[in-house]
């Protein structure tokens, strides 16, 4: 990064899970180029702010383009560049802090629209380029540098959040588990519509949740992450919501609903079926003169 960007020197802490999805998003980058024929720059990157928000300078390989946005604004970004290309393939990166707080309104806006992007979610229960703050997914009574008496409000359920939005393609994933991130990932740029995949990506300094994560069967810890059952149907709504509202952590494909229209797709509908045209910038404009 630094022979690259000599000016800024990116950097996550040791041992850190954004490693992990940094490694998955290039992998599937690259399967997704060869299986469609089409050039790495076909896709953009759109990154909110904190840890996460750094995965669009540290991309190694083929380089995709890159927008490293404002806080919590990935998806109006993501909106305002699928809109105006929408043969563009848009990834967007975020984590619990920047997507799940002041960017929670935006969600379901893009959900209902079924917008065609991709957004890979990096939860870590924490502020951790902020140096260690309380974010939506750390749990209820965790003593951080804002929280001195214990976090005092009941941690958000981002699956169950995603599913009440009306997201209709989501999955749940680790860092540690790279291969079938990657493939998770791959899926997820396929479907036609609003796709996410969030990511248990522990944080090392402030919020290490790895060995809950895995658990310990000598000493009787029940791990917080499980395998999605292989009789779970992605396209049972009601299951999907079991599985969200089960307490622990599902691993895997969680939800697809059936017959994905994006919204570039409605749009283009709409136009033929009412036989109306796209109205340049001139005419917009002249249309709202007094």
């Amino acid at each position: 990064m630094s022979k690259r960007n000599p000016v800024y020197d990116f950097k996550w802490c040791p041992g850190c899970g954004d490693f992990g999805v940094k490694r998955a998003i290039e992998g599937a980058l690259v399967e997704r180029s060869a299986a469609l024929s089409e050039s790495i720059e076909q896709t953009a990157i759109v990154a909110g702010i904190g840890c996460s928000g750094n995965l669009v300078h540290l991309q190694e390989g083929p380089q995709p383009f890159g927008i490293h946005g404002i806080h919590g604004r990935t998806l109006p970004i993501a909106y305002g560049l699928k809109s105006s290309r929408p043969d563009m393939n848009v990834l967007i990166v975020s984590g619990d802090g920047d997507f799940l707080s002041i960017g929670a309104e935006h969600i379901g806006p893009q959900a209902k629209r079924n917008l065609d992007v991709t957004v890979v979610i990096m939860d870590n229960g924490v502020y951790g380029l902020t140096k260690g703050q309380a974010s939506p997914t750390t749990e209820l009574e965790v003593v951080t540098s804002t929280t001195p008496y214990g976090k005092l409000d009941d941690p958000m359920s981002p699956l169950e959040t995603y599913l009440a939005a009306g997201v209709g393609w989501l999955a749940s994933s680790m860092s540690t588990q790279v291969k079938a991130l990657q493939q998770l990932i791959v899926d997820a740029m396929a479907h036609p519509g609003f796709s996410i995949v969030h990511v248990q990506s522990p944080c090392t300094t402030y919020n290490d949740t790895y060995a809950a994560l895995k658990g310990n069967e000598k000493e009787g810890i029940e791990p917080m992450a499980f395998p999605v059952p292989e009789d779970h149907d992605p396209a049972d709504l009601e299951s999907a919501y079991r599985l969200a509202r089960g307490g622990r952590i599902p691993i895997g494909m969680v939800y697809e609903r059936p017959n994905s229209v994006p919204a570039h797709e409605r749009l283009r509908l709409a136009q033929e079926r009412t036989g109306s045209q796209e109205k340049s910038v001139e005419e917009l404009f002249a249309a709202m003169a007094i």
